[in-house]
């Protein structure tokens, strides 16, 4: 993603950091784009992320160079892997100092995620400014650990700018530059094979993929295609063998790149998924009515609840949720197109619009 103009511009070299989800990984690569679009200088990026995580087959895709170093994640909990974690994380800084000090960015990015952690570390320890974004409502310990060296905090959530001080900045989330190209609702029905005469439903289980909403879509599967018609992104490696492939209203994808991704929001007229900040973007973006379901005890409650409380999203629970329920739900929101409506004018009031605009000016404040 390093760009070329046809003028003589400076070139900054930025460092982007975070990985082991995809969660970290789409808003920095929005804010790449949304750097590389206003055509006022060239690019030069660099991602550091982890060697397992998901985010080197995304990173790839988009031409920028991935390097990989040791990370482990410290739990607020007493684990003997908080022990051998910590020699991880002292590798991972000592292999990230490297990097920076060969590549000498001119500002160090990251959008949450341990693997981030050693290279922020690196980061103060060299002098190099850092901007951080806080997705999430509730800052996670990564965060926490790196805000004291970030030069500025981009948050999604106005709630979040008590958490960070006056280094806080409100800007939203960034989003894919796909999402705003995406073709006409019929392109996109067509373009996965379906019918434009039965309702399209986006199953989503998140971006390491979620075996309870697989199996809860497994059970309910053969109800569903008889009313609708169901893109299911089960996550990589997650694609279950007792779900049928040959239907017509049913396709499954252990993952989907941005492009696809986007079709399939504007494919749909209702969106089931898990509430990481990525996804609950995409939603607010496009407008889609959503059904939520949190991973249980986990930050995704909090985003779920905001959502809720807003009336922008059906919430529901997993540890109680039932196929037959599961079932209903969908289709009484596919019965009220007031509802539906609702629900997506809703979207508007939970996040702040034009974040990749808000987020660039702020990466200019420090690098110009």
């Amino acid at each position: 993603m390093t760009n070329k103009t046809n003028r003589t511009y400076w070139t900054y070299r930025i460092v982007l950091s975070g990985g082991g989800s995809g969660g970290p990984v789409s808003p920095l690569l929005a804010i790449a784009e949304e750097l590389i679009s206003n055509n006022d200088a060239n690019y030069d990026f660099l991602w550091i992320g982890t060697s397992g995580g998901p985010e080197r087959l995304m990173v790839e895709k988009e031409k920028i160079r991935f390097f990989s170093i040791p990370s482990g994640k410290l739990r607020r909990y007493f684990s003997f892997k908080n022990f051998t974690n910590i020699f991880s994380i002292i590798l991972g800084t000592i292999r990230a100092f490297l990097i920076l000090g060969r590549f000498r960015p001119d500002l160090v990015l990251s959008a949450g995620g341990f693997v981030s952690v050693p290279v922020i570390w690196a980061s103060a320890l060299l002098r190099i400014p850092v901007l951080i974004h806080q997705q999430d409502l509730v800052p996670g310990l990564a965060n926490k650990l790196m805000a004291p060296f970030a030069r500025t905090i981009t948050v999604t959530f106005d709630r979040s700018l008590k958490d960070f001080g006056h280094k806080a900045v409100l800007t939203g989330n960034p989003v894919r530059k796909a999402f705003a190209e995406a073709s006409t609702k019929e392109k996109a029905i067509s373009d996965f094979g379906f019918s434009s005469r039965l309702p399209v439903i986006l199953i989503l289980g998140g971006g390491t993929g979620s075996s309870a909403i697989n199996s809860l879509v497994a059970e309910s599967l053969s109800q569903l295609i008889s009313r609708f018609q169901i893109i299911h992104v089960t996550g990589k490696g997650k694609a279950m063998s007792t779900m049928s492939t040959e239907s017509r209203s049913y396709k499954s994808y252990e993952f989907l790149d941005v492009r696809r991704m986007a079709l399939a929001y504007q494919a749909s007229d209702l969106v089931v998924s898990r509430c990481g900040l990525g996804a609950l973007t995409e939603i607010s973006y496009t407008r889609k009515p959503s059904i939520l379901i949190p991973m249980p005890d986990s930050h995704q409650e909090e985003n779920a609840r905001l959502f809720s409380e807003k009336n922008a999203a059906i919430v529901l629970d997993q540890k109680t949720l039932k196929p037959d329920d599961f079932i209903a739900q969908i289709e009484r929101i596919m019965s009220d197109d007031g509802l539906r409506r609702s629900l997506a004018e809703r979207l508007s009031f939970v996040m702040e619009s034009e974040a990749n605009k808000k987020i660039t000016a702020e990466i200019y404040k420090i690098i110009n």
